[in-house]
This record gives structure tokens, sequence and C-alpha cells, in this order.
């Protein structure tokens, strides 16, 4: 099953920021506090609060909260909905010119308008 349309673009809207597909990288190692991956990407932690925000909003993170520190780690099934959304389009990958050799093909093939094939 693929995710909503809503899901995708909350998902694709998160990782169109440089700073948060690094944040994403990271957690995909283990998991960090907020501060840690705001000395990592030397942001302030304003600037990596709005990170997360949007990151969590969009199900790729998770926030675990132990004593004062917040920790955070990657959301697995959130990737996976992407990865599905993308599989999707696999059964018609190839290479780019195979592609566009085959739809010459068919256009040659396909009739002309007033029932005549194209040469």
């Amino acid at each position: 099953m693929t995710p909503s349309q809503s899901v995708l673009d909350n998902i694709f809207e998160a990782l169109g920021n440089q700073h948060r597909r690094e944040i994403i990288y990271a957690l995909s190692l283990q998991p960090h506090s907020i501060t840690q991956l705001a000395v990592m990407r030397e942001l302030s932690l304003p600037a990596i609060h709005k990170h997360i925000k949007i990151l969590e909003h969009a199900g790729l993170i998770s926030n675990k909260k132990h004593g004062r520190t917040h920790f955070l780690a990657i959301n697995r099934q959130a990737l996976l909905a992407l990865q599905e959304w993308l599989m999707q389009y696999h059964a018609y990958w190839g290479n780019d010119k195979e592609t566009l050799v085959n739809y010459e093909h068919y256009l040659k093939k396909k009739p002309a308008k007033g029932g005549e094939k194209k040469k």
C-alpha cells in the first residue's frame, strides 16, 4: 500500500533541506540529543528545533525525553513509506537511453491522425 499524498508531501518537504537530510543521516547511525545535533550541524538551538519540528511533523523522527535531555531517533517506518512509493516506479526504470528509444519506437508505430501510420 502506498502512503497517502499528504504523508508523502510532508516527507518530501522535510527532506528538501540539506540540514534535515544531514540530521536524518546522523540519526540513521544512532540516536542523538538535540544539543549533539546542533553542535554537529553547527546550528543554533532555535534553528535545530525548527528543523526537528518539521522532521517530527513528517513522521521521520521520534523524540524521547530522558531526564532533562531530549533524544531523537529515526523513524524507519516513514522512510519505508517513501521507499514503497519510489519502488512503484521500479518496473519502469532502466537507463534513460532505453526509455527514450522505446518511446520513439512507440511513436513510430502509433497511428497518425486520419488512420495512417507514421514512418
